[in-house]
């Protein structure tokens, strides 16, 4: 079921009160009860030149938004006519018309650019309403606001960053729609014929070149492509005759020039088409209480002073343009540094050049994008925050390679604690075992890479912070060996008594095998003797024996040849001799 909007004419939204803007409570609770999502056009423009009338035209009503019949402005503030879209079931249209800007009675240009910015901040789409032709004054104008719009839509984001992808950018800034009323010109260029869009498109074109001068020509119509991704260009013939214009509102289409009823018809239905829903970063689309909100978040910002105030638009775009490019140019140092910068580094000459590095892009990037930075104030006020920066990196480089050295000696050196807690080093000669075993993690402490300019104050500060417990193990070391030192003492003491008894029972016992072994040798020697004397006793025997069975044998064989000899000789006797008698033979 669509929702019904009670809204028979304009309500103002924000009034304009002494050069004060604020929001209006009844209006507020209008936009609060729109709960569809919401199609915002806003439009601005010099006083007196039909801005209500169009917006009248895009409500579908004859009167509502008050035309001024005078020279005096009759919007003041903003004023708000929530409608039905016409084209867009379940979206409310909401219609801004603004309080005319260059009112000779006002007297404050802070107040229109206030307002100016508001209608951009607002809508969906933006209809910027301009006189006869596109000028450069127009241009300085819409850059200059633009520039405030991007400022107070930053300093009014949650984050406060106000930074935005492509995509995002496109989403949420508004199309703009430059409108040309009493327009005379032709529409030609280089002798041919060019529609609207390219009218507005060349207009906006850059020249080509690196002259200053054409930097500053170049600079408000490259942030107004950037800001305005979409553009559309409609111009309008006079209405009628001017005498008729003070009754405008009034005028039946039949009594208007034909042309000029073709060209608003054209208009309204373009807006119709084509405005998209009023979306936020992130792509949210806004309903009536999220625009409520808008409003006085802007509104508020407007009346603490963060939408700059100054007479010269010059000198304010300037302000704006170089705060602008000093925060490009920080963005790129950051961007560069985030990218390039590992803390902690190695030494203190890497982060430098780095910085340097960093530090020559970023000025570069501030000078491509600074507008008439006279004496170079900006660019100085750049290089401070650049050297505050430098130095803050410093002081992270430093506290990156102190967490980083930490980290590492309480890793490696763990171990080693809890050896200590476990009384491993608790020993005679161990205090020589935990200087090793420190000596050995102090280099491989010194091994690891990237430890950065901290490393050896790190080092140092650890060693410090356990010479208690060195010393305690050093005290503990001498104790301990000097109590294993005496009983080392007694034990060789003993040692060497019972060394010198085992000695003295060795010698003993030596020279009781050498008093056996002599007289073994004794006893050895009597036995070989007694041997020796026996053996020659039996050889004297022996020879004896020979000797006298030789002897025997010759007394034998002498005895043998005796008897031979005797024999024979009787025999020879008897042969020579006559046979005896027998007293012979009786004798013998």
């Amino acid at each position: 079921m669509a929702q019904k909007i009670h809204m028979p004419e304009p309500l103002c939204l924000i009034e304009n009160t002494k050069g004060q803007l604020v929001a209006n409570p009844k209006a507020l609770k209008i936009l609060s009860a729109i709960t569809q999502p919401v199609v915002v056009v806003a439009i601005v423009g010099l006083y007196r030149t039909g801005k209500s009338y169009l917006m009248n035209k895009l409500a579908g009503k004859q009167k509502g938004f008050s035309v001024g019949s005078t020279v005096q402005s009759h919007t003041k503030g903003i004023w708000m006519w929530c409608v039905p879209h016409p084209e867009k079931p379940n979206h409310t249209l909401v219609l801004l018309d603004t309080e005319g800007l260059g009112d000779v009675e006002k007297g404050d240009k802070k107040n229109d650019t206030q307002i100016f910015a508001l209608a951009i901040l607002l809508s969906s789409t933006f209809v910027y309403n301009t006189m006869n032709k596109i000028d450069q004054q127009a241009i300085d104008l819409l850059h200059y606001v633009t520039e405030l719009s991007n400022l107070l839509r930053t300093v009014s984001s949650p984050d406060g960053g106000g930074v935005e992808d492509a995509a995002d950018s496109v989403s949420v800034c508004p199309d703009l729609v430059w409108t040309l009323r009493d327009f005379y010109l032709a529409l030609e260029a280089d002798g041919q014929l060019v529609t609207a869009d390219e009218y507005l498109e060349n207009s906006l074109r850059q020249k080509q070149g690196t002259d200053r001068s054409l930097q500053n020509f170049n600079l408000p119509r490259q942030c107004i492509q950037k800001f305005f991704p979409r553009k559309k260009c409609f111009i309008f013939d006079l209405p009628t005759h001017r005498k008729k214009l003070a009754h405008l509102e009034t005028l039946h289409n039949d009594e208007l020039d034909s042309d000029f009823v073709q060209q608003v018809a054209e208009f309204c239905s373009y807006v119709f088409k084509h405005s998209k829903t009023k979306t936020l970063s992130g792509g949210i689309k806004v309903n009536g209480p999220q625009l409520e909100s808008l409003v006085l978040t802007y509104v508020n910002a407007i009346s603490h002073g963060y939408l700059p105030c100054m007479e010269n638009s010059v000198l304010a775009l300037a302000q704006i343009k170089n705060s602008a490019a000093v925060q490009k140019a920080i963005a790129h140092y950051d961007q560069q540094m985030g990218r390039k910068l590992q803390l902690p580094t190695e030494t203190l000459q890497e982060l430098l050049d780095l910085h340097r590095a960093s530090e020559k892009e970023a000025i570069a990037v501030f000078m491509k994008n600074s507008f008439k930075d006279v004496n170079q104030s900006f660019q100085k006020k750049l290089r401070t925050q650049l050297e505050a920066k430098q130095d803050d990196f410093y002081q992270q480089n430093l506290e990156a390679s102190l967490d980083r050295c930490s980290a590492l000696l309480q890793d490696l050196f763990s171990p080693l604690e809890r050896a200590v807690k476990q009384g491993v080093y608790s020993q005679p000669g161990g205090y020589r075992l935990f200087i090793q075993k420190t000596e050995e993690l102090k280099a491989k402490y010194y091994r690891e890479p990237r430890k950065g300019i901290q490393a050896e104050e790190a080092l140092q500060k650890y060693l410090q912070s356990k010479e208690a417990v060195s010393n305690a193990i050093l005290q503990t070391d001498l104790a301990l060996t000097a109590r294993e030192m005496e009983m080392e003492e007694a034990r060789v003491k003993a040692e060497a008594a019972k060394a010198q008894a085992q000695m003295l029972e060795a010698i003993q016992r030596w020279n009781q095998q050498r008093m056996e072994e002599r007289e073994r040798l004794y006893q050895e020697q009597v036995r070989q003797m007694v041997m020796n004397r026996a053996y020659q006793l039996a050889q004297y025997q022996r020879a004896q024996e020979r000797r006298l069975q030789e002897e025997a044998e010759k007394l034998k064989e002498r005895h043998q040849a005796e008897s031979r000899r005797l024999q024979n000789e009787i025999q020879d006797l008897q042969r020579n001799v006559a046979p005896p008698d027998n007293d012979t033979c009786i004798l013998l």
